[in-house]
């Protein structure tokens, strides 16, 4: 099984985990070599870098690929970034939510 890690901070994790965020972006240049032509079966979306025995901090989703986008964010600057954005909504059904 592949497993795509994604390391977040607290208030993106506890976004998603809330329902409130549905896609994860990372900045193009760096994550779509990445991405792209690799197939992973689940995505791990930790808060932080917790210990591996804190299962609190780990939400488990199911990969369902990326596409790229164009955003402004103030966690980016204020000009528009081109980033890939990673659907994050999808639970793994048995795992962490």
């Amino acid at each position: 099984m592949k497993i795509l890690h994604l390391h977040l901070k607290a208030q993106y994790f506890d976004e998603i985990k809330s329902g409130a965020k549905k896609l994860e972006y990372r900045l193009c240049e760096k994550w779509e070599k990445r991405l792209k032509g690799k197939s992973f079966d689940e995505i791990h979306l930790y808060r932080g870098y917790p210990k591996k025995s804190d299962e609190s901090k780990k939400l488990v989703r199911i990969y369902i690929g990326y596409f790229r986008n164009k955003i402004i964010h103030p966690y980016f600057g204020i000009l528009p970034v081109k980033l890939v954005a990673i659907p994050v909504w999808v639970k793994k059904k048995g795992g962490a939510i």
